[in-house]
């Protein structure tokens, strides 16, 4: 980013500087002050050039959109420093915000911002990741011992940077979205979050300070904050309109969300993309220490290492290892430290707009976190609308570019530009389904979806049943081996590490929409275990898709904030509540739950031995289905 700073440094002349370039009559003319450029007007006027059009002040609405009519060949960018009221990093000032603000060339009137809040736009550092093949913890009893192990974080950014659109070469963002929103008449701005890049303070992985950071910079676009340039010169955002929009896929769509939950004025939409709503529920699951998907090991601790790339290389050290001490991979127990991370707990404050996006195959931000938001905000009586597609950990730009850019365009002109557009007033869900086609519908979950039960029947070791009555009066078991992936465990014809349970063909197409909960009467043999629920689609080929998952420890089986010691041989009832989804199971499939122990790819990996036995007749599944009991019981029987 330095290096763009200085690419553009001509470029920075304060409120009063012009650039115009060959646009709607035009000529270019670089850093001219108004009045000079006028004399140029007259000199081409007075020699027989073309009268020139005035470009525009402000942004063109038409239909409800903001149009485009500004050129963004040549547009204005500034580095600025933000003051934001913390001081993260304990040096006895406050924290700054590196953000840098681009504006079309030629808008004299007050223009809305479309703001993108960032730890990665400096890249990475390699870090090592902590070892998941430990033992697991038992009350009063041996630890696991929790030591790193070798590995990396390279492609984090690379995976990141890519779902967002983004481009870094030699300091120089790029974003996919900049030159569609420049030329509609919004600024954009880029906030590095604490600790990273040319900002000062401390990454700390979702912390308070992390959102206070960057709230400041909104703050400062509505004359709340103080903000200066590289010289030390006190900036104000005078051509700023005040209203702001934010936007970003991952870390960058999570702080969206951190931001509008703090009410900031000013703030009126933002889009959540891949977004966590709880950073819990992106490390944990329900007691479980959980990895978000392909990067097993990785806590809290771990991206603070890696995006922290200040230059000042020593000055947060103390504060990442007082993240690795309360992070908690013994217990996996939800405490102070990650409420601190959990943003439900302030959506009643959220007034912006919420435009929210997920993939439905997201394992890495599980779909958990944008249900979650969503029934959250829609609770809290907020503007809002769902994006779900068929992909994994993506931007929906790549999928459906046209009617994406239609509805960002129309959801930042409706709360931005004030336009009566209308899509309030729209279904609040858009759906991807498996055929890659698009619906629109009321909201999600789908209307008409309630809880319908399902019970297994026995032979779970090869391929016991699943219907909706005729409950088996047995007790299974399987043995813990997390050598063993899911997808070969369930497309095993038999095995001891797991328990599969499968419906005859249905006879018609079954909708779920929402979360499956497995309620499981289990009965351990080792005083610590992982407990794992998958929702499989069984083909008529005899191909198996694993749908969506779900885990849990069954120590915090009554209270996500207290360990309780299991005694072997007691029966525990648990349940597991999986990714929320929406699926449709085609007709002539078979609807299956396949239980085992730990998930090589998610869980922490103790050694193979004795799992636990499932006592069918006290287990059941719950199915959000469109219909209820009525449709589940027509397609399975």
């Amino acid at each position: 980013m330095a290096s763009r700073r200085r690419q553009h440094r001509r470029d920075r002349r304060g409120p009063r500087t012009r650039v115009v370039r060959a646009t709607l009559g035009w000529t270019e003319v670089r850093g001219l002050p108004r009045l000079a450029m006028l004399g140029v007007a007259a000199a081409l006027m007075l020699a027989g050039a073309p009268a020139m059009a005035a470009p525009p002040a402000e942004p063109s609405v038409s239909g409800g959109e903001a149009q485009p009519v500004f050129n963004t060949a040549a547009p204005i960018r500034q580095d600025l420093w933000v003051r934001a009221p913390v001081d993260s990093d304990g040096d006895g000032r406050d924290d700054e915000v590196h953000v840098q603000v681009v504006r079309p060339a030629g808008a004299s009137g007050k223009l809305p911002v479309v703001y993108q809040a960032s730890p990665y736009f400096a890249g990475g550092n390699d870090v090592t990741n902590h070892n998941v093949d430990v033992e697991l913890y038992v009350p009063n009893g041996a630890e696991g011992r929790l030591a790193p192990a070798p590995g990396e974080m390279r492609a984090r950014v690379a995976e990141d940077l890519r779902a967002a659109g983004i481009t870094v070469d030699k300091g120089q963002i790029t974003w996919q979205y900049e030159d569609f929103f420049l030329a509609r008449g919004f600024a954009v701005m880029y906030g590095e979050s604490l600790g990273t890049g040319t900002s000062t303070g401390c990454p700390t992985s979702g912390g308070r300070n992390e959102t206070i950071g960057a709230r400041a910079p909104i703050d400062w676009l509505n004359g709340r904050a103080k903000a200066r340039d590289a010289q030390g010169r006190n900036v104000v955002a005078s051509w700023a309109s005040g209203k702001v929009g934010m936007m970003g896929v991952s870390y960058n769509g999570t702080l969206p969300n951190a931001v509008a939950s703090t009410g900031v004025p000013g703030l009126e939409a933002i889009v959540p993309i891949a977004a966590i709503s709880n950073w819990y529920d992106y490390y944990r699951a329900a007691g479980a220490v959980v990895a978000p998907g392909t990067y097993q090991g990785e806590d809290t601790d771990v991206l603070a290492k890696y995006v922290y790339t200040r230059a000042d290389r020593n000055i947060c050290t103390p504060v990442i290892d007082k993240l690795e001490q309360n992070q908690d991979r013994v217990t996996g127990d939800y405490t102070q430290y990650w409420n601190e991370r959990n943003y439900l707990d302030d959506a009643s404050k959220v007034h912006a707009a919420v435009l929210a996006v997920h993939g439905l195959n997201d394992f890495n931000v599980k779909t958990k976190n944008v249900a979650q938001w969503y029934e959250a905000i829609k609770k809290a009586g907020v503007p809002h609308k769902i994006w779900l597609h068929q992909s994994g950990h993506t931007d929906p730009i790549g999928l459906r570019r046209d009617e994406w850019l239609r509805t960002v365009n129309r959801w930042f002109s409706k709360y931005l530009l004030g336009q009566n557009n209308g899509i309030d007033r729209e279904p609040k869900a858009t759906i991807q389904r498996e055929d890659k086609s698009w619906v629109n519908e009321a909201d999600w979950p789908a209307p008409g979806t309630a809880p319908a039960t399902a019970v297994f029947q026995p032979g779970g070791r090869s391929t016991g049943g699943l219907a909706t009555s005729g409950a088996g009066k047995v007790t299974e078991s399987l043995d813990d081996d997390a050598t063993k992936t899911a997808a070969d465990l369930v497309a095993a014809p038999s095995s001891p590490n797991r328990l599969a349970y499968l419906s005859k063909p249905t006879t018609t197409s079954l909708r779920i929409s929402g979360a499956v909960d497995v309620s499981l009467a289990l009965t351990f043999q080792r005083p610590a275990a992982n407990v794992t629920a998958l929702l499989v689609d069984r083909a008529p080929d005899g191909s198996s898709r694993i749908v969506t998952r779900g885990w849990t420890d069954p120590q915090n089986r009554d209270s996500l904030a207290k360990t309780s010691p299991i005694t072997p041989g007691k029966e525990y009832a648990i349940t597991v509540s999986m990714q929320p989804h929406d699926y449709v199971l085609a007709s002539g499939h078979k609807l299956g739950v396949v239980v085992l122990s730990s998930d090589n790819e998610f869980t922490l990996r103790p050694r193979p031995g004795p799992g636990f036995g499932v006592n069918l007749a006290a287990s059941k599944v719950s199915f959000p289905v469109v219909g209820g009991q009525a449709a589940l019981t027509a397609a399975i029987g």
